[in-house]
């Protein structure tokens, strides 16, 4: 459609509309520049760390093939190398750490939405932030100097009394015995859980809290208008406007929790047994066992860590990925009619 030119009776010449250009300019066009490329700088970086992992592993996975996935015996001089063991390990970490994180960073995210005075809410989130700043080495020492005594009592009660849990059952020992033997209850998969938690945490909660914050204040308002109380409120409101950032903070707490290394390999004894039992002494995870093993390993071993940490890579990219689009498909008001 063409538009004409209008006559302007005040200063007797054609207005002509302006034409709007999409295209920046300026200012805008370095930023949309600058932008693309660094977006693009890190696809490419994860792409190429991608490629380089797969390429070394590629030697080990042509040699063993599924073996490799099913064999738990890590003995390179034999000829027998296996991730079984150590995958079983990362996942029950994992596992672990995210039942403690879980509950922790949904009511602190909570508590700073919808709870917390707005004098100290800053304060608060400051703090939260602050935890995720703290090294990895100086959770693993909390973890290994306060957190593992009180894990081992902790895992000898669970083993006496639910111990019909196979998760909590420890063969061959008496949690009721008069001299119980409590070094059967440390440097476990559930003592590394605990100290990876506190690692988790903050990000969950940062990624909760975040979610919580954008519930449209109108939808609130009109349910303690209808007689809610502020539970109720928050359970028929922020929840379900909420309920893909609490699945999103948790699944990438759990991408970090799968590749922790420092506090694991401080915490736990290396062994490569395939156990189920979550408090037993012995565990092992996938980049522990990597962060053991390279100063030493020949290059054949080599890549066959490598292979691991490829396998590893894949995994915690997969779960972040989906993490990533959980958290962009929510919603204003998605199920508050529930």
């Amino acid at each position: 459609m063409t538009t004409l030119p209008s006559y302007d009776e005040a200063t007797g010449f054609d207005v002509v509309p302006r034409r709007v250009s999409r295209k920046a300019r300026g200012v805008d066009a370095v930023f949309e520049h600058s932008a693309r490329a660094i977006g693009a700088s890190v696809l490419v970086i994860t792409g190429g760390v991608g490629l380089f992992l797969g390429w070394q592993a590629y030697p080990t996975l042509s040699r063993y093939g599924l073996d490799f996935f099913t064999e738990s015996r890590w003995l390179p001089e034999e000829d027998v190398v296996g991730i079984a063991a150590v995958l079983t390990g990362t996942v029950s970490i994992a596992l672990v750490a995210m039942a403690f994180a879980f509950p922790l960073a949904l009511l602190t995210a909570l508590y700073i939405s919808e709870y917390a005075p707005e004098r100290i809410k800053s304060t608060l989130v400051a703090m939260v932030d602050l935890m995720a700043a703290v090294p990895s080495i100086v959770y693993g020492l909390w973890g290994y100097l306060l957190i593992m005594p009180r894990a081992g009592e902790l895992a000898q009660w669970l083993h006496a009394n639910l111990g019909w849990i196979p998760f909590f059952d420890i063969r061959g020992t008496d949690p009721d015995a008069a001299v119980p033997d409590a070094s059967r209850y440390l440097y476990s998969s559930f003592a590394a859980g605990i100290a990876v938690a506190m690692m988790v945490l903050p990000m969950a909660c940062a990624v909760m809290r975040q979610v919580f914050s954008q519930t449209p204040q109108g939808e609130k308002e009109a349910a303690l208008a209808l007689g809610a109380t502020r539970w109720g409120m928050i359970r028929s409101v922020v929840l379900p406007f909420g309920r893909g950032g609490i699945i999103g903070g948790t699944m990438l707490g759990l991408g970090r929790a799968l590749g922790e290394t420092i506090a694991v390999v401080l915490i736990i004894s290396p062994t490569f047994d395939v156990k189920w039992n979550l408090t037993e002494i012995g565990s092992n995870s996938v980049s522990a066992h990597i962060a053991l093993q390279f100063g030493e390993a020949s290059p054949a071993q080599l890549s066959a860590l490598l292979a691991a940490g490829f396998v590893l890579f894949l995994i915690t990219l997969l779960v972040n990925t989906l993490a990533a689009v959980v958290v962009n498909r929510s919603r204003s008001g998605a199920g508050t009619d529930a």
